[in-house]
């Protein structure tokens, strides 16, 4: 078979495989099948392992229990069924704890108490897992689709958070990974507008991609064409290298002349090597210890010849307890990748599962877990459906729904996920038969080359490679603040799928209401108070609240010199209503020298003929040894010497003006600031002070009276100060 004709039936494997494994561990009936072949068991163990007298209060709650079924009465028996497993998980029989279990999730989740189906769910898994058996991969799949969900995550300029959040432990970064952010990728082949034309992304886009995908065979030549295009597009390629033939057929000799000529390709290659091999679809399957020396056969040539090879080793996401015996090792390992796809029916067909209250979100939680903390992930191929094509039945909502959730919010939440790899085909009526070629759907297209516009997307393969603006993003936790503006982006999953509306309050006051994807609102630093509550709450289709979720949220003040931002390792503080703002990194900024004496400690800044000194604790400081005052005295805060920022921008001639809807202090190196005197109603208007408050505002309390407070005294301050420079 020849390298083209069998990549185009490639797709086809996939999903076929994909589905085979998902249909034996979503099913019903299998899941009730395996109930039926352990029941056998539990009458032997219920009268085995107690004695007589005991046994027969026991056999008395498991006929009350099914008396009470029989009679159409489930809820009678739920005190039955609770009592059954408390019992058998404390004399450790997980088969039976499992087993009634499985009664109460299933009750629970009928009747609509998704918090208690939710627990059992998660409970039967942990006594399957007990007792060797791994039936419960499918009980926490179903405890996530109906588990209500609403997290938020914050974009932020704070690049040491965000290295934080993305470094491994170790802080060593693997061979070719950013230090955060995340590189696009595409399959691009079989979408006959670009093929493998890479030069074309820009065009059709509006953005490079940092690496394209090719397949190939262990035996097939290397695939020069696909790197002569990734030249000329600048970009990365990972290469699916797989053994048809089996692992005893891949030999040193064909895997060092494959690598030389990789050395030889000058680019940066992810090579998948052997990918899938958790599922029984693969030939390189069935045998973990085989594949491992393998795989670290491959990865010894490569580091010998090939510098410019990263190894990737990329299980599918199901099955998820057959992943960890075939891993290699930390040694022998850059990246860890998966393949993921969402899909509302299997292979397209009502008839083989339904799986729209499944989101990609989850499906990755298990990988990120067990590797992240020592590797980088990749999503090697994902891809979104918007059409099922056997019912011919089109799902734009639940694409553009997904495809948000796969590049908006997987990165934000797992940090050390660095690559999405895109798969862009329509399978028509092979064996997947989805379409998730963008192109098919304006929707799909619009939505995902407007979420890959940020340089948050990486369209270059680089070590330490990081976003050209610093921005990233952070879950909204109460550590978090909006310095100028932040975009917030919602994660929402509810058991009703689809989501009706997202409402947005700010302090009790309704900001936004949004009733399609992509959900998200940009806030402004002056419009948030400190002390601020930012609550998202949730409606499905029929308009029934089924979700809420409160975030703490404030703000923190900026600083620009010269239209520039300034970076604090220690951001500017409000004290009394005066912005405190670190002296060496304004300083610094302006172009001055500073020097810090810890005997008198004291703050020296050298700038041409000007110096000038300030003291901790002194509400005075020197200026070519004229006297100042200072608003409050200088004082140290977590090792930094913080002073008023009026003084901090003025004592180098500099002009110091307020910018109240971001909340920044700007500094003009030369010249005056460009303000006139401002109002009182100006200031009020700039820090969203409203003039005639509703009654929730009203209602706020004294927390609010206390906020309010706070900013009429920064009203007055900035007052002074703006009339004092004019």
């Amino acid at each position: 078979m020849s390298l083209h004709h069998w990549k185009s039936d490639r797709p086809d494997r996939i999903r076929w495989n994909v589905f085979f494994v998902r249909s034996l561990t979503t099913s019903t009936s299998i899941r009730r099948l395996k109930r039926l072949l352990a029941v056998t068991l539990c009458a032997g163990l219920l009268f085995s392992q107690a004695d007589p007298i005991y046994a027969d209060a026991i056999w008395d709650r498991w006929k009350a229990a099914d008396a009470a079924t029989a009679k159409g009465k489930p809820a009678d028996a739920v005190p039955h069924w609770e009592f059954l497993v408390n019992h058998y998980a404390s004399i450790g029989d997980w088969q039976n704890a499992a087993l009634f279990c499985g009664r109460l999730n299933q009750y629970f989740d009928q009747i609509g108490d998704y918090d208690k189906a939710i627990r059992y769910y998660v409970l039967e898994n942990e006594y399957w897992l007990k007792d060797g058996k791994d039936w419960g991969a499918v009980d926490l799949q179903r405890a996530e689709q109906i588990r209500t969900t609403v997290e938020a995550y914050i974009s932020t300029s704070d690049t040491e958070e965000l290295k934080r959040l993305a470094a491994p432990p170790d802080g060593k970064l693997a061979k070719f990974e950013p230090e955060y952010g995340t590189y696009i990728g595409m399959y691009s082949e079989l979408d006959p507008k670009m093929l493998n034309y890479y030069t074309r992304s820009e065009q059709i886009y509006g953005k490079k991609h940092a690496l394209y995908l090719a397949y190939t065979q262990v035996g097939k030549p290397f695939p020069k064409q696909y790197v002569e295009r990734a030249k000329q597009a600048g970009a990365a390629l990972q290469i699916a290298w797989e053994p048809m033939d089996g692992l005893d057929a891949v030999k040193e000799e064909t895997v060092r002349q494959w690598a030389r000529e990789a050395k030889a390709a000058g680019i940066p290659i992810f090579l998948r090597y052997a990918s899938e091999m958790n599922g029984n679809w693969v030939v390189w399957h069935g045998d973990p210890q085989k594949y491992i020396q393998n795989f670290r056969m491959v990865h010894d040539i490569m580091e010998q010849e090939a510098p410019n090879v990263a190894m990737v080793w990329s299980p599918g996401e199901v099955p998820m307890y057959s992943i960890p015996p075939y891993y290699p090792g930390d040694a022998y390992v850059d990246w860890v990748g998966v393949s993921l796809y969402s899909e509302p029916y299997e292979n397209g067909d009502p008839k083989q599962g339904n799986m729209q209250a499944t989101s990609p979100v989850e499906r990755l939680d298990y990988l990120y877990r067990t590797y992240a903390d020592r590797k980088p992930l990749m999503i090697s191929e994902t891809a979104v459906s918007h059409y099922a094509n056997i019912p011919k039945e089109s799902f734009t909502d639940y694409g553009l729904l997904n495809l948000q959730r796969l590049y908006e919010v997987m990165p934000y939440k797992y940090p050390r996920l660095k690559s999405i790899t895109y798969f862009n085909v329509n399978l028509e009526m092979r064996e997947s038969k989805n379409n998730y070629l963008l192109r098919d759907n304006e929707a799909m297209m619009k939505l995902y080359s407007r979420m890959i516009a940020p340089p948050f997307y990486l369209t270059k393969v680089q070590q330490g490679a990081k976003p050209s603006d610093h921005v990233g993003h952070v879950p909204l936790t109460a550590r978090a603040a909006i310095a100028k503006s932040a975009k917030i982006t919602p994660f929402v999953k509810i058991p009703d799928i689809y989501i009706g509306k997202l409402e947005y309050y700010l302090n009790g006051k309704l900001l936004e209401t949004q009733t399609a994807p992509p959900f998200g609102i940009e806030l402004k630093a002056g419009a948030v108070p400190e002390g601020s509550v930012l609550e998202i709450v949730v409606y499905n289709k029929d308009g029934r609240r089924t979700g809420a979720q409160s975030f703490p949220l404030s703000s923190s003040v900026s600083v620009e010199v010269d239209g520039k931002d300034v970076k604090f390792e220690q951001r500017p503080v409000i004290r009394e209503g005066n912005t405190l703002t670190p002296v060496r990194a304004i300083f610094e900024s302006l172009g001055a020298k500073v020097e810090w004496n810890a005997d008198t400690r004291t703050a020296t800044a050298r700038k041409g003929n000007t110096v000038v000194s300030i003291q901790i604790g002194s509400k005075f400081a020197s200026r070519n040894g004229e006297t100042i005052s200072l608003e409050m005295p200088a004082q140290l805060v977590n090792g930094y010497t913080m002073v008023p920022a009026r003084f901090v921008g003025e004592a180098f001639g500099g002009a110091v003006s307020w910018e109240g809807t971001t909340r920044t202090v700007e500094i003009r190196s030369e010249g005056k600031a460009s303000a006139a005197k401002v109002s009182t109603a100006a200031v009020q208007r700039d820090l969203l002070i409203p003039e005639n408050p509703t009654q929730a505002e009203q209602n706020m309390g004294a927390a609010a009276s206390t906020v309010f407070g706070w900013i009429k005294q920064q009203i007055a301050k900035a007052i002074k100060l703006f009339n004092h420079v004019a």
